[in-house]
């Protein structure tokens, strides 16, 4: 019996994917698990695995097309088995605009008659060869039509000032091209406000160096600071559940687990892939589980299963020495929490100057599901897991 390959909903409120290619060709044998196609959802470009065993047949859909959530576009069938019959569910993916148009071709002055001798003054003729202007194209102004170095002169500078130069333009990848769509329909259409804590972050410091050597040894990595911060935003999040919801268009719904996503850098885009029921997980599976996806997704192979379901984002630059920065919201979630580098600060230390390693929060959140009152109380305990991390732990 035939398998019917269809467009899968990867993502939380997805109409369309946009195939990107086809990893099999029509008529090759495909085993069940084994990388199939590649689509464009609206948060990545992800592959998709057979559904079983078979041969490829029946394509209905090329790369570029778009195509509804839940239409066939090919199927598996077995040898000798034709592929049932059906109409094409795809429509055409909008076309990309071509670049600027090559400009046109700066009119040329009246050429000499065929078979005249060319008269040219041996300056034009000097110039005519470094400019490299063909003489047969220049009508001298000089007696006799004789052509003068003005003449040459003249017809440089009009085509320097026609043709413009061209700026270069990098023609994005896939995934850049998505994430800058995504992120311009996400500033213009949430309502974003931002709530920033400057919070000490040495007990967050003291228990990931204690941890580390445990996790370390029977798991086989180190954990970071964002594997910590993973950890206990998740377990805040619990107490917190509008910061854990999502805008649908008719109201909030509200997630009955914490999916933490953790933004990427890959190589000319940010991917955020999702740690699912993160609060349930202690921190050695969480660094074992944020290590799968960083690889995955640096490599360019993260699975659908890998971004479907996010609830929250954690988006941390700390790394690259960020003071303190602004997140945008990624749809349909209600917050994103941006994390800035650990640096020590001269701050009041019971009523004495001292010098804490202090690290800036901003919390982004969507004013259709969080108020501001919320969004504080939720920074307030994010800032108390910070500073007392085990209590949160335990």
């Amino acid at each position: 019996m035939a398998i019917s390959i269809v467009m899968p909903a990867l993502e939380m409120a997805q109409e369309n994917g946009k195939l990107v290619s086809w990893l099999k060709k029509e008529g090759e044998s495909v085993a069940k698990g084994e990388p199939l196609l590649e689509i464009e959802t609206d948060k990545a470009v992800m592959e998709v695995e057979a559904p079983g065993d078979g041969i490829l047949a029946g394509i209905k859909a090329q790369p570029g097309d778009v195509i509804p959530v839940g239409h066939t576009i090919a199927w598996l069938v077995r040898p000798g088995e034709a592929p049932p019959a059906g109409t094409s569910p795809t429509e055409s993916a909008r076309p990309i605009p071509s670049g600027p148009a090559a400009p046109a071709p700066v009119a040329a002055a009246s050429p000499q008659p065929a078979g005249a001798a060319v008269k040219i003054s041996p300056k034009a003729r000097r110039l005519a060869k470094e400019h490299g202007v063909d003489l047969a194209r220049v009508h001298g102004s000089g007696p006799g039509g004789e052509i003068l170095g003005t003449d040459i002169l003249a017809l440089v500078q009009a085509k320097t000032e026609t043709v413009p130069v061209q700026p270069e333009v990098e023609t994005p990848s896939a995934i850049a091209r998505l994430m800058a769509e995504r992120t311009a329909q996400s500033w213009t259409s949430v309502p974003h406000f931002f709530l920033v804590r400057e919070v000490d972050a040495g007990a967050l410091i003291a228990t990931r160096d204690r941890l580390l050597p445990a996790i370390e040894m029977t798991k086989g990595i180190r954990p970071t600071h964002t594997d910590l911060l993973v950890a206990l935003v998740s377990r805040v999040l619990l107490k917190h559940p509008r910061l854990n919801a999502s805008w649908t268009g008719q109201g909030i719904r509200f997630n009955p687990e914490v999916n933490m996503a953790i933004a990427i850098a890959v190589q000319d885009a940010v991917v955020a892939p999702a740690i699912h029921q993160a609060a349930s997980m202690d921190v050695g599976a969480i660094a074992v589980r944020r290590n799968e996806l960083t690889e995955r997704a640096r490599a360019g192979r993260l699975h659908p299963s890998d971004i479907a379901g996010a609830t929250f984002t954690l988006s941390n630059l700390g790394m690259y020495g960020v003071d303190a920065f602004s997140a945008i919201i990624s749809p349909p979630q209600a917050a994103i929490l941006a994390v800035a580098r650990i640096v020590e600060r001269v701050v009041p230390v019971e009523g004495k100057p001292g010098i804490r390693p202090m690290v800036t929060l901003t919390l982004s959140s969507d004013h259709r599901v969080v108020d501001g009152a919320r969004a504080a109380a939720f920074l307030s305990d994010v800032a108390e897991a910070l500073q007392d991390p085990d209590k949160w732990l335990s």
